[in-house]
């Protein structure tokens, strides 16, 4: 196996996760949850053929393909395949996770013109929910939970009470560094607090290898980090950019995409100006100012 081809680790019975290393932009984790006939698929990939990977994966374990796809938020790499498993799996999603992911569209190839995507249909989910609801894979009981404003205004957690597991989606990059632009900082906190109170023993993050709730820890204590140098910078009049660059990240410096920072500052001080946790941010100026955090290099998707 070469180093960054997908895995399928099994953390309890009858549940797998789908792991994309090194877990950097466009490389997300899936999974799939197995009750008797049925089974249930919680994100799909980036690209046609990295879900057409996954769904080889999938059919390896010799389960038959899904009858539903919980997207867990909007963007394209957790969403674009999708229409890989679609007309023959409902998809579902929160709320705003359908009108986000119109919204975006093909948002992706703007951000990574020179990416294969491959032949990608915008598929939005089918059925939405607004607080929470259950679903069932045969006997296996799946909880679908909306955390609040948190990586996105349309965020869901996908919760096996029996097995103890938890999909975070990008509530926890494992060993990366969160993203906060289309979210909220002060919602990303509560959302960990929600994580706590299911008491996982196995923590299946967006990106990243499977981890526990140690993560939860790690990643409250970078976005407390990011609360206070924002604080601090907004009070000396700087930039977002500014704090970014001068910024000591300490033990978080060797996390990835550590050029997500300058963006997290960017949803930071637009929190301590009022406005709603949430609000759209310019995206433009956010990107350029990553690429400048990035050593003027634009971000790649690693996909």
């Amino acid at each position: 196996m070469s180093v960054d081809a997908p895995y399928v680790v099994q953390p309890a019975r009858g549940v797998y996760a789908y792991v994309q290393p090194d877990g950097g932009w466009c490389l997300n984790n899936a999974g799939f949850v197995a009750g008797g006939d049925r089974t249930l698929l919680v994100d799909t990939a980036a690209t046609e053929r990295r879900a057409l990977t996954l769904r080889d994966a999938l059919t390896a374990t010799g389960l038959p393909l899904p009858r539903t796809v919980v997207n867990t938020h909007h963007h394209g790499d957790h969403t674009y395949g999708n229409g890989v498993f679609t007309p023959g799996a409902l998809v579902l999603g929160h709320d705003n996770a359908r009108a986000e992911q119109l919204a975006a569209g093909h948002q992706l190839e703007a951000i990574w013109p020179g990416t294969d995507f491959g032949k990608i249909a915008i598929v939005p989910p089918d059925v939405t929910y607004s607080d929470r609801m259950t679903l069932y894979a045969g006997e296996t009981e799946v909880q679908v939970i909306h955390p609040g404003v948190a990586h996105t205004t349309g965020d869901s957690v996908v919760w096996l009470p029996e097995q103890r597991v938890v999909f975070t989606g990008d509530l926890v990059f494992a060993g990366g560094t969160p993203f906060l632009a289309m979210g909220s900082l002060a919602g990303s906190l509560r959302a960990l607090e929600l994580l706590r109170s299911l008491d996982a023993e196995t923590v299946v993050p967006g990106h990243g290898p499977l981890t526990d709730g140690s993560a939860y820890d790690a990643t409250e204590r970078y976005l407390r980090r990011v609360a206070e140098l924002a604080a601090e910078g907004r009070a000396r009049g700087l930039t977002p950019l500014e704090v970014a660059r001068r910024a000591d990240l300490g033990e978080f410096a060797a996390w990835r995409e550590s050029e997500r920072l300058v963006a997290n500052v960017h949803r930071a001080y637009a929190e301590l100006e009022g406005r709603p946790e949430g609000a759209p941010l310019d995206l433009l100026t956010v990107l350029g100012d990553m690429t400048v955090m990035n050593g003027g290099t634009p971000i790649l998707c690693h996909a």
